[in-house]
């Protein structure tokens, strides 16, 4: 198989995990089978997710668009839907021949028959559990079709709550807190529950890789992993900083491409996904999509480099509505709704992390919010009303603006709309 030929595409997906993988250089967190992938394949180092919220964020990963544009802009579950027309992943590669199936989590639609598979296997949302759902993807995978392929398999793992009777946790005292959290036992017992959530998913998502091989698939299939935003942790979910919106992206491209492992290290977004699989089905990318394809560093030829990534926040549990632009230097957070407090969502509210949280993660938001991720990697001092950085937090606003007014972006009138279920 040439690179121009094309591949079966299977995209493994969880909830809530952002970096939070050995891959990613967490030592606390066991994840051989993630790891494996990554060390098999290219491990993007700075991918991140258009917003920090469940639907929304699959929405742009399956419409190569953002949530204010495709009209998902909050959750499913709470009334949001994409809006009137829109072409999905399925759908578009479908038209290009390929066989398209959903297995377990999707979050894009409370009828997952309108999101443009040939094949669904749907569990109800919450309910889409690793094992069974790992179980049903070898089972596919087995009897795989002959044409061209693109299976998508959900998780509801990582998502809260972590039981358990499900999750045996890990020990307290060897996990690694974050700088951005407060180092207690309630910190520390929460994370422990979370890296048993992801020991559990990985095993599941090593079956799936090993149904791969042992189904002949290796040679001819490009497997993705990703994640639908960060943590759900104060700071990280439904938070525009790093935390919030940095993911894991691993492409193993197939075997017999013969692509030498590697980090790529330049910026991408979801939205670069779904140009990208068009480009290697061999489809043309519509100019309604936003992103732009990476095809080219998954064939080991050099890509095109991105130089800014954008991101929003709108609906959740409330409306909050963020912008965001960062590029690898910098990072500018405009709140539209200043001198309010964060808003967790409802999960993160009801954690254990909440009951130690201290007075300085709820201070009121300012306006704007500027970092140097080179000095300040976690986002924690703020240089918004520095005057050395004035200049670079006038272009970064500019910049941003333009953004806005180029997607069209509601915000820019005044608060967006709700749905009749908000």
């Amino acid at each position: 198989m040439t690179t121009t030929e094309r591949p079966n595409v299977v995209l493994i997906h969880w909830h809530d995990v952002g970096t939070h993988l050995g891959a990613y250089g967490h030592g606390d967190v066991t994840s051989p089978a993630v790891d494996r992938l990554a060390a098999e394949g290219l491990r993007f180092g700075r991918a991140f997710c258009t917003t920090p919220l469940c639907s929304p964020a699959r929405g742009s990963l399956f419409t190569g668009r953002y949530p204010h544009t495709n009209g998902l802009m909050g959750l499913v579950n709470r009334g949001w839907e994409y809006g009137p027309g829109e072409r999905t992943a399925p759908a578009l590669l479908s038209e290009l021949g390929y066989r398209t199936a959903l297995i377990g989590q999707q979050h894009e639609s409370r009828d997952p028959f309108r999101l443009g598979f040939d094949e669904v296997y749907p569990w109800p949302t919450g309910g889409a559990r690793c094992g069974p759902v790992s179980v049903k993807a070898v089972e596919w995978l087995e009897a795989a079709p002959a044409e061209p392929f693109f299976l998508t398999v959900g998780f509801f793992e990582t998502h809260r709550p972590y039981p358990a009777a499900e999750y045996p946790p890990a020990d307290p005292a060897t996990v690694e807190v974050p700088p951005f959290l407060p180092d207690n036992h309630h910190t520390r017992e929460d994370l422990a529950g979370f890296l048993g959530s992801i020991r559990v998913a990985d095993a599941a998502t090593g079956r799936v890789l090993d149904a791969i091989d042992r189904a002949g698939l290796a040679e001819s299939t490009l497997v993705m992993f990703t994640t639908d935003h960060g943590i759900a942790f104060p700071r990280a979910k439904g938070t525009l900083y790093d935390p919030g919106i940095r993911v894991a992206f691993i492409a193993r491209p197939p075997r017999s491409w013969d692509i030498a492992p590697a980090t790529p290290d330049g910026l991408l977004s979801h939205v670069d996904v779904l140009p990208t699989l068009l480009d290697v089905a061999g489809g043309e990318v519509p100019p309604f999509v936003q992103g732009t394809s990476f095809a080219a560093v998954l064939r080991g030829e050099p890509g095109p480099r991105r130089t800014e990534i954008f991101a929003e926040k709108n609906y959740h549990d409330e409306y909050d509505p963020i912008r965001s632009i960062r590029t690898d230097r910098f990072a500018y957070i405009r709140n539209l709704e200043p001198g309010t407090p964060p808003r967790f969502s409802g999960d993160i509210e009801r954690s254990p992390v909440r009951l130690g949280l201290g007075d300085e993660q709820l201070r009121p938001r300012p306006a704007e919010e500027l970092y140097d991720l080179d000095d300040d990697p976690w986002q924690l001092r703020d240089l918004a009303d520095d005057a050395a950085y004035a200049s670079v937090r006038a272009g970064l606003a500019a910049r941003l603006e333009e953004w806005m007014v180029e997607t069209k972006d509601p915000a820019l009138t005044g608060p967006v709309a709700p749905v009749h279920d908000e």
